[in-house]
């Protein structure tokens, strides 16, 4: 009989059960005691964990350990050691010391660093983070760790969430002492990404360079049937879609990741898988396993799993919604309003909070997200556009209305309350309708920001948001703490907050026209390109917001500008020279191909028939031979514009090169293509179409 789930859940993780088993009583409560208040593990209690987890992962059969860890690439990193020493008399022994587990020494010279490293300067290191449990992975102890260069410069995503982790804690708990809550010792963001993904057959994807090398289809026509009629949504499985899902549920379950909810999603061949809420940076690392696990069982069931944000043209892309909390380590959630009137005002308090972070800095938010996947997404199938603004539903926005209004909240049955307005305590939840196109919604006691791609690690939103959050607790704390009324201060800082910040909340339609209009004219910023947004990421107040919480330092926000901006220009130049590519020894030879043989038996046919018109034959001879001579011209001049970008000196200026021209040129390759494809016979077409694609699982 098959093992329940239940059974094996965490089986291969290092986490509670598996420390009480191989630890010491006084090991174990020391180094919970490291995780729960994050203090540093001393060198005799990491040896005692170093054995432990060796001799675990060593039943479970494992021969290496690695430190795995988020460089600023769009993987993870490991490097793997085995467990094996020489001993003295030349005999093999098994070890791994706390030394080994605390710190690592990986290669730093080949990750990119935006400058901050040189490449002669191959040093960095990894430092085990204690709040991640190790896991086994292909029969290697992996132990999650963050990346720093030898001079300390941060060179992972890692560590800047775990940074903004501390700060926000810091500052809630400030907060929380304000309303007598002397008992929380720490605030921690928690996060469910929501991923979404296309599965396609291997055997297809193998025939299209453009996946291949770039992760979407840089051709392809529409096929007759897409997701016109909504039928693929939330329908029936088949079957190797369910056999792909049942075994990624159990592998995931090993690792310890609560994979709760799948589903078809609303294009054809993509789906989506929802996990548990869990602490940010458990969050992170689970999410970035269970991309890695998507894409190695898909390839065991025949299948590719994308990860990129627009694999398909016309269709839905991809997203990766952040749904984010915040909560006390006694149990409490901070964005749910509560049973009574000091409750109701502490959830005002720290919402007002989250509101005003969003709308002073929006443009932080957009940077998290920007890639060029990303860019060909947000806007529509239900993908967010690229201007921040916030759902908060119509009754906490009448509340809060009638807050900064001075007014009583209409239709409501009221009781007075802390901040001397009559509202309804409490505030019940999910009393209005979700909206999908929103980028930033609550959602009854959290937010779900889904601007997010779907390979994006989850890391670098999160930690804008903790920051950009803790900077208004931080101010919230500064005001209240002199408050000689706390009651009256408190109402007026909430009044006042929302007051300046309400331009940021819109309960519409963000597809609508009309609100590109309205968000100009309330002052939101409409960045809808990652070259437009980026250089937001570098501006005096960014700067100055993370290098007051120690989150980032100018040189490594400089950095990192410097490597997204590169990476965008690269991942298009790649697309592009991959599209001459499969224009010059594909598309069109086929073109030459079929035309050809239309020639030919339009000569058959004439020299058989003289008095024939034959006028569909010439006709199409002549719109594949004149569709032709055009690819061919646009082809030309892509390359032309390919050797022109590698002239622009200025990152900057390149990013906007590639931006402007080199996508517009390939726009215009693509739609020729597409025409082309149109009117060719599938035998002679030398890629899959997006029909055989979209329809072949």
């Amino acid at each position: 009989m098959k093992e329940r789930a239940d059974q094996y859940f965490g089986s291969m993780v290092f986490g509670d059960e598996k420390m009480r088993e191989y630890l010491s009583k006084d090991t174990y409560r020391q180094l919970k005691e490291t995780i729960r208040v994050g203090k540093e593990l001393n060198l005799e209690i990491a040896n005692q964990v170093a054995h432990a987890m060796k001799e675990w992962a060593m039943a479970e059969g494992a021969t290496h350990y690695c430190h795995w860890f988020q460089p600023m690439t769009s993987i993870t990193a490991e490097k793997h050691e085995s467990f094996l020493v020489p001993s003295s008399e030349g005999a093999a022994l098994m070890e791994f010391s706390g030394k080994e587990l605390i710190k690592g020494e990986p290669d730093a010279s080949s990750f990119p660093s935006g400058g901050l490293r040189a490449t002669f300067e191959a040093r960095g290191y990894t430092a085990w983070d204690p709040s991640s449990y190790a896991f086994i992975k292909e029969n290697t102890l992996c132990i999650p760790t963050a990346f720093c260069s030898y001079s300390g410069e941060v060179l992972d995503k890692k560590t800047p969430l775990l940074r903004s982790m501390e700060v926000i804690s810091r500052e809630a708990i400030r907060i929380l002492k304000l309303f007598g809550r002397s008992d929380v010792k720490r605030v921690v963001t928690t996060v469910g990404p929501e991923q979404e993904y296309f599965l396609v057959d291997k055997d297809l994807y193998l025939q299209r360079k453009d996946l291949i090398h770039t992760g979407r289809t840089l051709v392809g026509a529409r096929p007759p049937k897409g997701q016109e009629l909504e039928d693929h949504y939330f329908g029936n499985l088949k079957s190797r879609v369910s056999a792909f899902m049942q075994e990624l549920d159990e592998e995931l379950w090993k690792l310890g990741i609560f994979a709760k909810t799948e589903h078809n999603e609303v294009a054809p061949s993509q789906h989506e898988l929802a996990p548990v809420f869990t602490t940010s940076n458990l969050a992170v690392d689970q999410n970035q396993l269970t991309m890695e696990m998507m894409k190695k069982i898909a390839d065991k069931h025949g299948l590719v799993c994308l990860l990129h944000e627009k694999p398909f043209a016309g269709v839905n892309g991809s997203g990766k919604h952040n749904n984010w909390s915040i909560s006390t380590d006694t149990g409490l959630n901070l964005l749910e309003p509560g049973d009574n009137p000091k409750d109701n005002a502490q959830f005002l308090l720290f919402l007002v909070a989250v509101i005003a972070a969003v709308d002073e800095y929006q443009d932080l938010l957009r940077v998290s997200v920007a890639s060029a996947g990303n860019d060909h997404r947000l806007g529509a199938n239900e993908a967010p556009p690229a201007i921040v603004s916030m759902f908060l539903g119509e009754e906490l926005t009448e509340i809060l209305d009638s807050l900064a209004d001075g007014t009583d909240c209409p239709n409501k049955e009221r009781s007075s309350m802390l901040l001397g307005v009559n509202l309804l305590p409490p505030f019940p939840k999910d009393t209005t309708d979700r909206n999908r196109t929103s980028p930033f919604a609550f959602t009854g006691n959290k937010f779900e920001f889904r601007m997010l791609g779907s390979s994006f690690s989850v890391s670098g939103p999160n930690f804008v948001l903790n920051t950009i959050i803790a900077e208004q607790l931080s101010r919230f704390a500064d005001q209240l703490e002199k408050a000689k009324d706390f009651s009256c201060d408190l109402s007026a800082l909430v009044k006042e907050t929302y007051s300046k910040h309400r331009r940021i909340v819109f309960n519409g339609n963000n597809y609508a026209p009309e609100w590109v209009e309205e968000a100009n004219k309330r002052g939101l910023l409409n960045l809808v390109s990652t070259p437009e947004a980026l250089p937001t990421f570098i501006h005096a107040k960014n700067i100055a917001l993370f290098e007051k919480f120690g989150v980032l330092s100018s040189s490594e926000m400089h950095s990192r500008y410097e490597i997204v901006l590169e990476n965008y220009c690269k991942t298009i130049n790649i697309e592009a020279l991959t599209l001459v590519d499969m224009m010059r020894k594909q598309v069109l030879p086929a073109l030459s191909a079929f035309s050809g043989i239309l020639a030919r038996s339009f000569l058959d046919k004439k020299a058989a028939v003289s008095s024939l018109s034959l006028s569909y034959e010439a006709g199409l001879i002549t719109e594949l031979s004149n569709l032709a001579d055009g690819l061919d011209k646009e082809v030309s001049l892509l390359e032309q514009q390919l050797l022109e970008a590698r002239m622009v000196e200025d990152i900057s200026s390149e990013s906007h090169f590639y931006h402007d021209t080199v996508l517009s040129q390939m726009a215009q390759v693509r739609s020729l293509c597409d025409t082309a494809e149109l009117l060719t016979d599938q035998q002679y077409w030398p890629i899959p179409t997006y029909e055989s694609l979209l329809y072949s699982v």
